[in-house]
């Protein structure tokens, strides 16, 4: 275990919301992931280097090889220049893609990830989270692309049950909560995700419930070519209390209906 590792500037850390940049106990990051599968490590929205850090602080199964792409340059920079400096085996790379907070000068939204390589944990923690319904596709089939026979794929999505909408059309399946910003949360219908990850050759094995009510899913799904079971997960109820857990908001706020 590498220590002391730096710690972001608070801006960086503030970019990502609250979230705990440190493995005090060294344990592995995903209980649900096995230890064979930290071996080649994706990291889809690493930002400045959060769950790089605690990868690093893993007692067993630290990482032989680990990619972080993020579109925030300013958080890739810092994680190159003070976590890959430490161990090179732990690469970083800004990915020149839109959005309106962190990389608003580029107009492009698809774009393909930048490894030919296969990966046996491949992870999108606050990033489909953040990506439109036009983009979500694009981005599920790159994630099959990239991992390896017993991989495991570990992301985390908003969901919301569509048959309480009845005025949405077959082809809209996520909610938006900015107008200005319709990245700065998106929240997809939970059997249009599911039929997006069978698509994409992906089985979704495990569905952890939010820690507040209607917050963040944990899904873990493994390829379909995988030796492992392969049975469809049940999604547990949303029993999680309430609370906030407002994301970032970005320059372009909405403005309050003129009275």
């Amino acid at each position: 275990m590498l220590d002391p590792l730096p710690i972001p500037p608070n801006d960086l850390r503030r970019a990502i919301g609250d979230a705990n940049f440190d493995n005090p106990t060294g344990a592995l990051i995903y209980d649900e992931v096995p230890a064979a599968a930290y071996e080649r490590v994706f990291d889809f929205g690493c930002g400045c280097g959060r769950l790089a850090r605690q990868l690093m602080q893993q007692r067993q199964a630290r990482p032989r090889s680990y990619l972080g792409i993020d579109l925030n340059r300013a958080a890739v920079q810092w994680a190159s220049t003070n976590l890959s400096t430490l161990d090179q085996s732990y690469r970083f790379e800004h990915f020149d893609v839109f959005n309106l907070q962190f990389n608003p000068a580029t107009k492009q939204t698809q774009l393909p990830f930048p490894t030919l390589d296969t990966f046996t944990l491949a992870i999108a923690h606050s990033v489909f989270t953040h990506i439109l319904e036009s983009d979500v596709v694009f981005y599920m089939r790159e994630i099959a692309r990239i991992l390896a026979k017993d991989s495991r794929f570990v992301s985390t999505w908003f969901l919301f049950d569509k048959k309480f909408f009845p005025m949405m059309q077959e082809f809209q399946n996520s909610l938006y909560i900015q107008i200005a910003d319709p990245t700065n949360a998106v929240i997809y219908d939970r059997e249009f995700v599911k039929t997006l990850f069978r698509a994409c050759g992906l089985t979704i094995i495990r569905a952890v419930s939010p820690e507040l009510r209607g917050f963040q899913w944990k899904l873990v799904a493994v390829p379909n070519t995988a030796t492992v079971d392969q049975a469809e997960a049940e999604f547990p109820d949303d029993n999680a209390p309430f609370g906030l857990a407002r994301p970032p908001t970005s320059r372009l706020r909405d403005q309050p209906l003129s009275k």
